[in-house]
């Protein structure tokens, strides 16, 4: 392995992280979305805001660390993706933006219009961000960027058949880690009603998902024929195997099985994901250019990936503590809003 597939592996492993547990909080904002209204849709807001409350904004860094990656390690790719997949990444920032405003003001703001604009703006762009970031990961699967320096088309390279699949596949994918996530919650926050309510969606939204997994092979063959071809080919053992673990951890869940559960689920969604990499390699830039093509010099990969080591050591430790703390109920998350202090609200 060279020095430019390691640094490739660590981009990759960055891009899984954030669709792992950025998707799980994207997903809650779906399901925040369709709650709809009353005392149930209230505490299933409630359970969601104590459950991603604590951990959303770490949840970015992984977003920061695949842009320093992308842009350090393969400039010449950084560029053209950017230049490209202007509008959808743009679209995706400004959705994270207002996804964060939102959710932070929420719980704090008085009035009760003013906290149904909130809770929709929250929600929307939870929805939004990922399709966004999909698209745009669609256009680079299916070999629309381009490496002209006008960018190519703004508009094609995102509103495509692959783009649209990728999109809707983020979506939905995304509402499944995050249902199956919320069961957990429920359960550990002593609420079975809503772990039951949350178990139905996790199982509905795994038929979405793997229904759009399975008919999404017949539009890359018309779309993206290369990308098909090298998923149906090497790629079809991680293809397979997600949809193995999803449905394994779809059961476990069921069974209330202590362990294993949420395991289960991130491996189904990064077995798809490492599926699409395999597919994909050596290029970064299917049919148009290679990673090593796109690599910076040895020296700055070298220098980068020692940075990459003493981060982890650095960062590594904080992040799972707070994951922990958050699971063992030591921290208090993001207060339901029924039980925000009204001293506290702003009109």
């Amino acid at each position: 392995m060279t020095l430019v597939d390691v640094t490739a592996v660590v981009l990759w492993l960055g891009v899984t992280t954030y669709a792992v547990f950025g998707g799980a909080d994207f997903g809650a904002g779906f399901w925040d979305l369709v709650a709809g209204r009353g005392t149930q849709a209230d505490r299933s807001r409630g359970l969601i805001a104590a459950a991603i409350g604590p951990v959303w904004e770490a949840n970015h860094t992984w977003l920061i660390f695949d842009l320093v990656i992308l842009w350090t390690a393969f400039p010449v790719a950084f560029a053209a993706i950017m230049s490209s997949l202007f509008v959808p990444l743009s679209l995706a920032a400004v959705g994270i933006v207002l996804r964060g405003a939102a959710f932070a003001f929420r719980p704090v703001v008085g009035s009760a219009r003013g906290r149904s604009i909130t809770t929709w703006i929250f929600a929307a762009s939870s929805v939004l961000t990922p399709f966004f970031l999909g698209a745009a990961g669609g256009g680079i699967a299916s070999g629309r960027v381009s490496l002209e320096p006008a960018g190519g088309n703004l508009i094609g390279s995102w509103l495509n058949p692959t783009s649209i699949l990728v999109g809707v596949m983020a979506v939905a994918t995304c509402a499944y880690l995050a249902a199956v996530f919320l069961v957990a919650d429920a359960r550990r926050l002593g609420q079975p009603d809503l772990a039951a309510l949350f178990l139905r969606r996790a199982r509905a939204a795994a038929v979405v998902t793997g229904g759009l997994a399975v008919a999404g092979i017949l539009v890359l063959a018309v779309d993206a024929p290369v990308l098909a071809t090298e998923l149906t080919g090497r790629g079809w053992p991680l293809v397979v195997a997600g949809l193995v673990l999803g449905g394994a951890a779809l059961v476990a869940i069921g069974q209330r099985a202590p362990f294993g559960t949420r395991p289960l689920a991130v491996g189904a969604v990064v077995a798809v994901i490492w599926g699409w990499g395999v597919a994909q390699y050596p290029f970064i830039l299917p049919g148009t250019l290679s990673l090593a093509d796109a690599a910076a010099p040895p020296g700055s990969l070298g220098s980068l990936l020692v940075v990459f080591v003493a981060a982890a050591v650095a960062i590594g430790p904080s992040l799972v503590l707070l994951f922990w703390l958050t699971q063992q109920n030591r921290l208090g998350g993001h207060a339901p809003e029924a039980d925000v202090d009204p001293a506290a609200r702003v009109d």
